[in-house]
């Protein structure tokens, strides 16, 4: 309630319902930014703004103007912001993590005495392994190192390309 009337731009962060009220939006300055990273769309009381002008501005970008003409900015018409405006999950980058899961897995399985109970980096073969599965779709072709070039940066012509403590 005492912040309402100040800030700028609002975030829900906490799992739970009714955080913002439609009372909270109303008493927010004018332009204020509303927008929520926790939990779907029940932190923010969208459905009791449907009665007022909604103008959408871009997709995912929303201003809700009150009977007073202040006007509030809805993001993601209160679902989770990282999926809806920042494209959190797009799905070249999901794919990206399910191969370096799925292979992490297959790595675990064929090779489990290597690996005892613990938390491990993905070899640096395998990372890059994801990294070439997905150069086509970026349009990109990677050449194979001559033996010199290896030689010269210490690497094996296959790879690793680059050593164990590099982190991309």
């Amino acid at each position: 309630e005492e912040a309402v009337t100040r800030a700028d731009i609002f975030v829900t962060a906490t799992g739970n319902a009714d955080v913002i009220t439609a009372d909270h939006m109303r008493a927010m300055k004018n332009m204020a930014i509303v927008c929520n990273i926790g939990h779907f769309d029940s932190e923010i009381q969208i459905s009791a703004l449907s009665n007022y002008k909604w103008t959408e501005v871009k997709p995912q970008v929303d201003l809700v103007e009150f009977d007073d003409g202040k006007q509030i900015i809805i993001l993601s018409k209160g679902r989770l912001v990282n999926l809806g405006n920042a494209t959190g999950h797009p799905s070249f980058v999901m794919s990206a993590s399910f191969t370096n899961q799925t292979l992490a897995q297959i790595e675990l399985f064929t090779n489990p005495e290597q690996y005892k109970n613990d938390v491990y980096v993905l070899p640096k073969h395998l990372d890059e392994k994801v990294a070439a599965l997905h150069l086509e779709k970026l349009g990109v072709k990677m050449t194979q190192l001559t033996k010199k070039q290896a030689d010269y940066i210490g690497v094996p012509v296959e790879g690793p390309f680059k050593p164990d403590h590099y982190r991309y």
